[in-house]
């Protein structure tokens, strides 16, 4: 089947916004995984969105539950499609129906309760998307492999080496592409040994990437029978005993942004020479909201494999392998070694800068001399002048009301107020 035969038209996206998003916090105190800024001006969820649009897909439901405002303004803000081309990305939040009281329960009860807004867009397939994973790739081909075998489900599945399999659910291929055996994290060396999809490389096994295309009427069909909670634990396993279901190997970067280290680390990579995750095809652009600000001013300042965004003030300033947010206001004398700073969602006023020194408030942004590392700097943050926050260990994990240390990595949350002189 050629490229030009492959009809993305009758194909539905759902991407899924996941719970409560725990081993993100304090990133998802006030807004759901999908909402997480990501390298300086983009979110979580304009990835998989990026991937619908590049690939011609542009029937696109969000399924939202937690701290989902920020998100919704976020997706209204960013999508709009001219009304001749039948596309669109909307929000299905969970709510109340006369059948239903609850919130989602899990990935396959939230699908579940929307089946009636699934079926009346009357597609073909339903291709079941995560919204917290960082990746590119082209769903055409996909779509295709899931078109020619004729399956009820195809799963994107990605090959890992045998130290990292107990760490994802591993699918058994045959020699057909079919899948036979579903394992949930195998530890147990003999399950382990019969799990190998691809037994001469070093990647014999094949890690689910919980990414699923679904014919509508099966979909449809096993959550009727199935009133399990989750995809992967309950629905696939369910699939692969009574369906057709088929693995689609995919070998490029994908990254599951789910604790605090991989958010930090897939950051930073953003920035290396050479990222895994290239922000410059111009073929496979990531888009976002256009914001309309100025280019940022960089005064005598060192900059060495950084990332930086739009509308930035940097003044003498020495900032390595880190990640400047939008907005992001940084003073003379700031030292920056593997930071993740997201910005800011506004400009102070001189009357906002008349108060801050009138109640003893730093200013949104870095103070002066101020020497950080590896650390994570959410939004609209205030850091005094004089601040130190060095590197932890692993096993440091803290909590307070100014700051959390996860992963060794010290997070300062959303609007926090740093005191000038403060050392962490």
């Amino acid at each position: 089947m050629s490229e030009l035969q492959i009809s993305m038209k009758d194909v539905l996206a759902l991407i899924l916004g996941g719970g409560a998003g725990s081993r993100l916090h304090p990133l998802t105190e006030q807004r759901s995984k999908p909402a997480v800024p990501l390298g300086g001006k983009y979110r979580l969820v304009d990835i998989p969105i990026s991937n619908c649009l590049n690939s011609n897909i542009r029937k696109i439901y969000v399924l939202t539950q937690f701290n989902s405002v920020s998100l919704h303004r976020h997706i209204i803000q960013s999508y709009q499609f001219d009304r001749f081309s039948g596309g669109f990305v909307q929000i299905l939040a969970a709510e109340q129906t006369p059948t239903s009281t609850d919130w989602y329960q899990g990935t396959a009860d939230a699908v579940r309760k929307q089946t009636l807004e699934i079926h009346a867009t009357r597609t073909r397939d339903v291709l079941i998307l995560s919204g917290d994973h960082l990746y590119r790739m082209d769903y055409r081909p996909f779509i295709e492999l899931h078109r020619l075998k004729k399956a009820d489900v195809t799963i994107a599945v990605h090959p890992v080496p045998a130290q990292d399999a107990p760490r994802y659910g591993i699918l058994k291929m045959d020699h057909n592409a079919r899948i036979v055996a579903f394992s949930e994290k195998p530890k147990d060396p003999g399950t382990l040994e019969e799990m190998v999809s691809l037994p001469n490389s070093n990647t014999p096994y094949l890690a689910s990437m919980g990414i699923y295309v679904f014919t509508e009427p099966y979909l449809q069909e096993i959550l009727a029978h199935n009133q399990e909670t989750d995809f992967g634990k309950h629905v696939i396993p369910a699939a692969i005993r009574s369906g057709r279901v088929f693995a689609y190997p995919f070998e490029g970067y994908w990254e599951d942004i789910g604790t605090i280290e991989s958010f930090f680390s897939a950051n930073l990579a953003l920035a290396d020479l050479n990222p895994p995750f290239d922000l410059y095809d111009q073929d496979n652009p990531v888009f976002s909201r256009a914001r309309y600000l100025p280019g940022s001013r960089i005064d005598y300042c060192q900059l060495v494999r950084v990332l930086l965004a739009d509308g930035c003030r940097l003044d003498r300033a020495i900032i390595t392998e880190s990640v400047i947010g939008l907005r992001s206001i940084i003073r003379p004398g700031v030292q920056l070694r593997q930071v993740v700073m997201m910005g800011a969602d506004y400009y102070e006023r001189e009357e906002d800068l008349a108060q801050n020194r009138k109640r003893s408030r730093p200013d949104v942004g870095i103070g002066q001399d101020t020497v950080i590392e590896r650390a994570i700097i959410d939004k609209n943050a205030r850091i005094g002048a004089g601040v130190s926050i060095r590197a932890h260990t692993p096993a440091d994990d803290v909590q307070t009301p100014g700051y959390t240390i996860r992963d060794g990595i010290v997070v300062i949350p959303k609007s926090s107020i740093i005191p000038d002189g403060t050392s962490i």
